[in-house]
């Protein structure tokens, strides 16, 4: 799912626009606990199967979860 929020945003030409786009889009719409699964799931392979943007955005998410805890 991620990754096509991630291809709604892929015509942004400036890649940090989109991450942070991405990251805003998940960070506001998405259920906490999705945001937890997707974070686990980054820690854990390093976002193998997320798509340049997307793998941004969900590193982001990752830190600030961290910086929570």
């Amino acid at each position: 799912m991620a990754n096509d929020i991630g291809a709604f945003f892929a015509n942004e030409e400036d890649k940090k626009v989109a991450a942070a786009s991405i990251h805003q889009h998940i960070h506001r719409y998405w259920d906490p606990r999705m945001r937890s699964r997707i974070v686990a799931y980054y820690k854990e392979t390093g976002g193998d199967e997320l798509e340049g943007p997307v793998r941004i955005a969900i590193q982001r998410l990752a830190e600030e979860t961290a910086a929570k805890a």
